[in-house]
């Protein structure tokens, strides 16, 4: 960091409902928020046409907005659709990216119909296994209880 601070450094901004230190560079900086990667925090930057190097505190106020205008619609900045987080959307069929507080609840979303079409994903979240085909014979004890015993 450099030893000399701009007089309209900030600590920490507020962006999309999420904290983000002022001292981390701004391509670290926006993975704090949820549903936001590296190489899509990249490519929003830029879009927006931010310096990479910059500290998440030196940016103005407009290159902050234009951060956030991209992150929340994509696709109006040509994003192409393979990088987003949520392709092809069950019930309206859109392409978009969510974060923060969204991601929570569309994952709750996801595997409550995965478990109301009795889908095998979805009635292993149900009983509380592994879903990704990982083997359960001597793996993930911890937090469920044995119930036979050793030979």
């Amino acid at each position: 960091m450099s030893l000399v601070q701009s007089e309209n450094f900030q600590h920490i901004l507020r962006v999309l409902n999420t904290n983000i230190d002022g001292r981390v560079k701004i391509l670290w900086a926006l993975t704090a928020i949820r549903g936001v990667g590296r190489r899509f925090s990249l490519l929003v930057c830029k879009k927006a046409d931010v310096d990479v190097h910059k500290r998440a505190g030196e940016l103005s106020p407009e290159e902050v907005e234009r951060v956030v205008a991209i992150i929340s619609n994509p696709v109006q900045f040509k994003i192409p659709t393979w990088f987003l987080n949520r392709q092809k959307d069950h019930k309206t069929g859109r392409f978009f990216q969510i974060t923060s507080n969204n991601l929570d609840g569309r994952l709750r979303e996801d595997l409550e119909r995965l478990k109301k079409i009795r889908a095998h994903r979805g009635l292993r979240h149900w009983w509380g296994l592994k879903v990704r085909g990982q083997h359960t014979k001597t793996t993930g004890r911890r937090g469920r209880t044995m119930v036979l015993g050793k030979k």
